[in-house]
């Protein structure tokens, strides 16, 4: 008898084209296809193509799963802008190759890598990388996107230690029959109760998910372990796991209380929203900085009171604006804000002074007392300018999201005076951009 032919999937080589895309190489694998590197020459940018490994019979319920997958993620093609998820700019079938395309972010890799014991973050890079990831999830739930597989190796870091939200497989979409995979869909240690058990979900099962990413990264370990799946998932139901400092003695009472809460077995007692998660993260980085910091408040509020921006200002519209922001040193040369990037924080400049750059040209000075930030006014906008410390500066960085949880009277203060400044200086003759 003659031997069998070798099967297609045996001698297949990477293939040199998928739809309009050049293949360049093999980038990654997984459970649901294989991952290329090709380049966008109309675009003029580098791109990932992820191609589904779908059976060409496609009658097995993996394949159904998978090719459902696949659905979901092409749905979504352009429909999420956020700098912290992995943007999708193309999808399609080709020769039975089910395909996406997304941003290829060289040299970019998972916080997977930052969840053993002998490898973990700062607590404060933590806390920093989850404020992001919590935007962006504020940003999908309120356009009607739950995640639903939050996890370690869904959220990407780039060598710019930023992060990408990615794989958004089996992420439920309003009002969209495509994205209903039945049974239970996600990675089981991080689901949350009311995911494991197929109820139906809102954006805080998301959260939830967040929580033990967190947790993970913080600890080292998953806050819940066991030899088998229906014991795990019993856990995260009826459970508690261990508390953080247990584990790692440095981690913060205040950060230790955001990730139990948003790990709550009951939705409701969770945070109610991203955004509500990202400004509990944001009074935990301004604790941590705080207990760095050689200034004790008075100093700071001293300092503060003699700035011409906040002439105008109350005591307790000072310390109300001191809670929204932190403070931060650059020596000389250091970039504070880049030209092109997203930022939802106002700037004021404390001590020192700041050259401001266009297309790497300088185009003016800012000083102390000085201010900018405008774009954060703009959701979504860009900074349209690059802002460089010309000597040693202190600026104090004020956050937008924390802005919006201070008084009305402040809020209205803050505006005011910030657009003053910034009308004086457009309409000044010595006009220097921000």
């Amino acid at each position: 008898m003659a031997a069998p032919a070798p099967s297609k999937t045996a001698v297949r080589s990477i293939p040199e084209r998928i739809g309009k895309y050049v293949i360049i190489k093999e980038v990654g694998k997984g459970s649901t296809g294989t991952v290329y590197l090709s380049h966008d020459p109309y675009y003029g940018r580098d791109v990932a193509i992820k191609v589904y490994g779908i059976e060409a019979s496609g009658e097995d319920e993996k394949s159904r799963v998978t090719r459902k997958m696949f659905l979901s993620e092409a749905h979504m093609v352009g429909m999420l802008h956020h700098p912290n998820i992995l943007p999708i700019y193309d999808a399609g079938e080709e020769d039975g190759h089910c395909y996406i395309v997304t941003e290829h972010v060289h040299g970019a890799r998972t916080l997977a890598a930052y969840c053993r014991p002998d490898n973990l973050l700062r607590v404060d890079d933590v806390v920093e990388l989850m404020f992001k990831a919590a935007k962006a999830l504020h940003y999908a739930h309120t356009r009607g996107v739950i995640h639903r597989d939050i996890k370690p190796s869904n959220i990407m870091l780039t060598q710019t230690n930023d992060v990408r939200i990615i794989d958004f497989g089996i992420a439920l979409v309003a009002d969209s029959e495509i994205s209903r995979i039945e049974g239970i869909a996600g990675s089981p240690s991080y689901m949350s109760p009311e995911q494991v058990q197929s109820l139906e979900l809102t954006n805080r099962s998301d959260l939830y998910s967040l929580g033990a990413v967190m947790y993970e990264l913080l600890t080292g370990t998953r806050p819940f372990r066991a030899g088998n799946l229906a014991k795990l998932l019993h856990q995260i139901v009826y459970a508690t796991p261990a508390p953080i400092h247990t584990l790692r003695p440095e981690v913060p009472e205040a950060l230790e209380i955001v990730v139990a809460t948003a790990m709550q077995k009951d939705p409701e007692r969770r945070q109610k929203s991203g955004l509500d998660l990202a400004g509990e993260l944001t009074r935990v980085h301004q604790q941590l900085r705080q207990q760095h910091s050689r200034m004790d408040q008075q100093e700071q509020f001293s300092m503060l009171r003699r700035l011409k921006f906040f002439h105008d200002f109350s005591h307790a519209e000072i310390v109300e604006v001191m809670r929204a922001s932190h403070w931060q040193d650059y020596a000389s040369g250091d970039e504070i804000v880049k030209e092109g990037e997203m930022d939802d924080r106002f700037y004021i400049i404390v001590n020192g002074h700041c050259s401001v750059e266009r297309n790497g040209a300088p185009v003016g000075m800012l000083g102390t007392g000085e201010c900018f930030g405008e774009t954060s006014y703009v959701q979504g906008a860009k900074r349209n300018a690059t802002i460089r410390a010309a000597d040693g500066v202190t600026v104090l960085k004020v956050s937008s999201t924390l802005l919006e949880q201070v008084s009305a009277a402040c809020q209205l203060r803050f505006n005011r005076v910030f657009l003053r400044a910034l009308i004086g200086r457009l309409q000044g003759a010595d006009f220097r951009a921000s």
